[in-house]
């Protein structure tokens, strides 16, 4: 008898331990909404494969994918790689008007939804994105959620505008003060072109960027143009025979030879981002501490003295990097 009640009691330990184990690893996770203007660049496929190979791994949890921009396939195209990845419930969201259309000129967005199955069939089917946002993160912990942008800020801007309603008391502001822990973004210059070069994702909504920069009430931290112009991926997913019927592989494999600027691969913008809103600097990255200025023209300025921002400086060598970032794209969806 005491010996069974012994095991009994070893029993119940471990499965604490084990318990203790799985809530501890939960607690790991970064809770992630991933905004995107899906559509002008293709660097944005690679980056939400990457968001997705994090999420198999357990570093993150995908809480939405969410449109920027209103090209026709955006939606579609986001619903294509959640389902791709074996995460069809993920919510898709899309901004509302008025907002950019820009589809891809290689017309990957439309033979993927072509291609690929999913469940969101077009945009009028999918969130709008600032409901959707104000519902996530409400009912997330305080402090607990990073947004990673890779696209325009209009719903960021559109966000912090918000007023309180039947989700939450709270308005924009607030919402984001007390939720979001980090917000990460694919966006602006801050090498010897800052202050005159006009980076994309800043100059498409420049009015959403400038509100953005002056207003967002929690950290953000900045892969600029000069970090993701250094880095080419794709040619290995583009050539790995092994990966097959893959719309990541697809968009790449379609797109690269359309760009004699590609031949090297893609530069990888979109993917930093995701890595680092996962990851953290890590031993890929330092930061340097400020604070953006937004310019009405779309370009960007740095105030040394603040605190709030900081942007990347590479660390590991590049093709190092591109090696992390190239095996990450590669990752193929996991049995479920």
């Amino acid at each position: 008898m005491i010996n069974t009640l012994k095991r009994i009691a070893v029993v119940f330990f471990l499965m604490a331990i084990i318990s203790s184990d799985v809530q501890a690893q939960a607690k790991k996770q970064v809770a992630v909404i991933f905004d995107t203007d899906m559509g002008p660049d293709y660097d944005d496929a690679g980056a939400i494969a990457i968001l997705h190979a994090l999420a198999d791994s357990g570093e993150c949890h995908i809480l939405a994918t969410v449109g920027s921009n209103r090209s026709p396939w955006i939606a579609e195209v986001l619903s294509v790689m959640n389902t791709y990845f074996g995460r069809p419930e993920i919510p898709v969201g899309i901004v509302h008007e008025p907002a950019q259309h820009i589809a891809a000129y290689q017309k990957w967005d439309s033979l993927a939804v072509e291609r690929y199955p999913h469940r969101v069939s077009g945009n009028a089917a999918a969130y709008d994105a600032v409901p959707l946002y104000r519902r996530l993160l409400s009912a997330q912990p305080d402090n607990s959620v990073t947004i990673v942008t890779v696209g325009f800020f209009t719903n960021l801007a559109n966000l912090l505008a918000s007023q309180p309603d039947s989700i939450s008391s709270l308005n924009g502001k607030e919402m984001i003060r007390r939720k979001v822990k980090l917000l990460v973004s694919m966006a602006g210059r801050f090498d010897d072109q800052m202050g005159t070069f006009k980076e994309f994702n800043v100059v498409r909504d420049a009015p959403a960027s400038v509100k953005v920069f002056g207003e967002w009430t929690s950290p953000i931290l900045f892969s600029g143009f000069e970090i993701g112009a250094r880095l080419h991926t794709g040619l290995p997913l583009v050539a790995d025979s092994s990966i097959v019927h893959s719309p990541v592989k697809d968009i790449f494999s379609i797109s690269i030879p359309m760009d004699p600027n590609d031949r090297n691969g893609r530069m990888s913008w979109d993917e930093t981002a995701v890595l680092v809103a996962v990851r953290g600097p890590g031993s890929y990255f330092t930061t340097v501490k400020g604070h953006i200025t937004g310019h009405t023209d779309g370009s960007n300025g740095w105030d040394a003295a603040g605190s709030r921002d900081a942007y990347l400086v590479q660390k590991m060598d590049v093709k190092d990097m591109e090696d992390v970032l190239n095996r990450l794209m590669m990752h193929q969806p996991v049995a479920r």
